[in-house]
């Protein structure tokens, strides 16, 4: 195979598309989440509620009509194959196609993209869109866009431990759940990071939100602490938007990592449209879409 260049009007075009993909579909294993709900939720207007969702996320992928007028910030993760040569500013492309994106979806997407020290709002704006760079040994490049929105978004939350024992980070994270309710727009997808570093932890608690539906982690410990908290969470009654009944979460995901004494914990939430597009670009300059 002829490695091609990674170009910068490739990611650009990439990119873009990703980030409207997103705001117009819902992810197919999480339209299979909230129809397997359907069924085994018992209260009568929580279920009414989950109805509603998936025939809504049906409408918008349908129509080509956002799923939510709550568009976030774009965010994206990008891992880069070292098999494949670079040429041109990707980075830029990043911030240019989302840019261009701004002018031409249909329908337009409104101004979230926050200054925090005057909270003046617009389309662009120092760091954005984020944009995490990862490197790996591969002949491609993978990129996931997950855009946050205000809802799951203002409820994220980390704390640092010392020797945490599993029951006490376990209370951490209904705690979190507990302060959240049903502001987040549930059912939610919960990510929740262990150990590392301020920075990483969160890192990894946002990328536990990205697994497929349904996956546990390999670890044993760490699966059964997922199943207990997605047991738990259920359990709290908020159910889908606040309306009640057995289904507040579709999953909490954890992930862990090596550090030092003090340990960090983070919580994050990815409301029911649970935002995740991926595409691949091959080195012969093939994109291929994956979510």
């Amino acid at each position: 195979m002829v490695a091609l260049a990674l170009t910068y009007d490739l990611m650009k075009r990439v990119t873009a598309d990703l980030y409207e993909w997103s705001l117009k579909k819902v992810p197919d294993d999480t339209k299979a989440a909230l129809a397997r709900a359907v069924e085994s939720e018992t209260n009568e207007l929580a279920r009414r509620t989950l109805g509603i969702m998936l025939k809504s996320a049906i409408a918008a992928e349908t129509r080509g009509t956002l799923v939510c007028s709550d568009s976030g910030v774009p965010v994206y993760f990008v891992k880069l194959g070292t098999g494949v040569p670079i040429q041109g500013d990707i980075k830029r492309g990043i911030v240019d196609g989302f840019a261009e994106l701004v002018e031409r979806i249909k329908p337009p997407i409104l101004k979230h993209v926050t200054n925090p020290l005057t909270n003046e709002r617009g389309y662009a704006g120092r760091d954005m869109p984020i944009v995490t760079w990862d490197v790996t040994g591969e002949d491609f490049t993978d990129i996931t866009c997950s855009p946050k929105a205000l809802g799951s978004g203002r409820w994220a939350a980390l704390e640092i431990f010392s020797f945490p024992t599993l029951e006490r980070i376990e209370e951490y994270v209904m705690e979190c759940v507990l302060k959240a309710g049903s502001q987040h727009c549930p059912p939610v997808v919960i990510g929740v990071g262990i150990g590392g570093t301020f920075d990483h932890c969160a890192k990894i608690a946002k990328l536990a939100t990205l697994r497929p539906m349904g996956s546990r982690n390999p670890d044993p410990t760490v699966g059964a602490m997922e199943e207990r908290l997605t047991a738990a969470v259920n359990k709290t009654g908020f159910g889908p938007m606040g309306t009640g009944g057995d289904t507040t979460t579709l999953g909490v995901h954890v992930e862990w990592a090596s550090g030092h004494g003090f340990t960090p914990v983070a919580v994050c939430f990815n409301c029911w449209i649970n935002r995740r597009t991926r595409a691949r670009i091959h080195a012969d300059g093939t994109v291929e879409r994956l979510e």
